[in-house]
């Protein structure tokens, strides 16, 4: 990462914010929707955003939407970069680095996942707990910034426990059956085989996806505190002997939009 391109795309953001935002949302595959709901938006779409990359997949919108949500004042990726597309980690977690620098404190980062757990059914959203990083990559390879953050950062807390127990606490009170549980980072872009999905619930594995941990990892290096939820759009391969595709992805998160919406809105309530 180059601290120019930092400043740069800081800079371009804020000047066209009323506020800063204290909390940052990355909305995955189908779950841009939340970002319709922000009020008094401003969007920015990506391209037009020094260093940023450009979203190409299939669900994700490409734009910054800044703005207020239910009373708390919010930046949101609607849409966010993987690996598989080519992009380099860096660039992948970039955002996040302009998050912070534009001051955000806290980041909800959500995702559509393959379930793992045979307890869930697709549908259902889960409070991640903790990860697995399964591809022998990490966005901290390389040279540290110490004004980033440390050298060898403490993961022990990737997802805040204080945050953790509010979700709880708001899924109870709208009576949403939240499951829980360890996500898994793949690269993809190939959805699993039986055998690795065998191996996953071997190792502990819930759900499993491709992206959100660089995220985390980057947002737990720079001092920001992460809640994150998936929502289980399909069950693994190998476990209900059905082919995979990106489209059963969408149409799921489809289904399960108002209860998403209300469970991280009631969140966001409590934030503010």
């Amino acid at each position: 990462m180059k601290l120019k391109q930092l400043q740069e795309a800081t800079t371009f953001i804020a000047e066209k914010l009323q506020e800063r935002p204290k909390i940052g949302l990355i909305l995955g595959s189908g779950l841009g929707m939340l970002a319709d709901e922000i009020e008094q938006p401003v969007k920015i779409k990506y391209q037009e955003i020094p260093g940023f990359p450009i979203s190409t997949v299939e669900g994700h919108a490409g734009q910054l939407v800044c703005g207020k949500l239910n009373g708390s004042a919010v930046i949101a990726m609607q849409g966010r970069f993987h690996y598989y597309e080519g992009y380099g980690l860096d660039a992948v977690t970039f955002p996040v680095r302009v998050m912070k620098a534009l001051g955000v404190e806290k980041l909800i980062v959500t995702n559509a996942a393959g379930g793992v757990n045979h307890a869930f059914k697709p549908g259902d959203l889960m409070l991640i707990t903790d990860h697995l990083n399964n591809t022998g990559q990490n966005p901290l390879i390389g040279p540290n910034d110490p004004e980033q953050g440390v050298r060898f950062p403490d993961m022990s807390t990737a997802y805040d426990r204080k945050l953790q127990q509010l979700a709880r606490d708001v899924a109870q009170s709208i009576q949403l059956d939240l499951k829980e549980g360890v996500y898994v980072w793949n690269t993809g872009p190939t959805y699993e085989t039986p055998a690795e999905i065998r191996m996953l619930q071997a190792i502990g594995g819930d759900a499993v996806g491709m992206s959100t941990v660089p995220e985390v990892i980057v947002a737990r290096h720079v001092g920001i505190e992460v809640l994150g939820i998936s929502c289980i759009s399909n069950m693994a391969a190998g476990i209900l002997d059905q082919p995979l595709n990106h489209e059963e992805v969408i149409e799921t998160t489809e289904k399960v939009r108002g209860a998403f919406l209300d469970f991280v809105k009631a969140i966001l309530a409590k934030l503010a």
